[in-house]
């Protein structure tokens, strides 16, 4: 009876050895350094106010990117009460743009909407209004 344990644990711990063994044998990749940009929103801003249907420049500082910048297209969603919405305002541009045209989506009335700017990192705009 007591050599069946022991048969079962040699097992396991071969197992796991040559499992080992073939994990470190596995070559190393080194990756390339890459930055991460999180550019702050310029625009819009606490007090400014949009109105449905009308087009507005979202704005963002890309006055100083780092050299190395892991993903350079943008995607400007909306958030209300900072909860992301499934709203896409632009996608697919340049982040290094400084800017891009969005239209004002049809929603719920509200002052506490902002807008998030992805490239390689997400940042969000200040809460701002959205009107009929």
């Amino acid at each position: 009876m007591s050599s069946r344990p022991t048969s079962i644990l040699f097992f396991i711990l071969a197992f796991f050895g040559v499992l080992f063994q073939i994990a470190s044998a596995a070559p190393t990749v080194q990756l390339e350094r890459r930055d991460v940009y999180s550019p702050p929103v310029l625009y819009p801003h606490t007090g400014t106010v949009w109105y449905k249907g009308q087009t507005h420049n979202v704005t963002w500082d890309v006055s100083s990117p780092p050299v190395n910048i892991t993903d350079k297209t943008g995607l400007i969603t909306l958030r209300k009460s900072g909860i992301p919405t499934p709203l896409i305002l632009a996608d697919g541009f340049d982040i290094l743009l400084g800017r891009v045209e969005v239209k004002v989506p049809w929603v719920v009335e509200g002052d506490d909407y902002s807008v998030v700017l992805f490239g390689d990192s997400g940042n969000w705009s200040q809460d701002f209004t959205i009107n009929q």
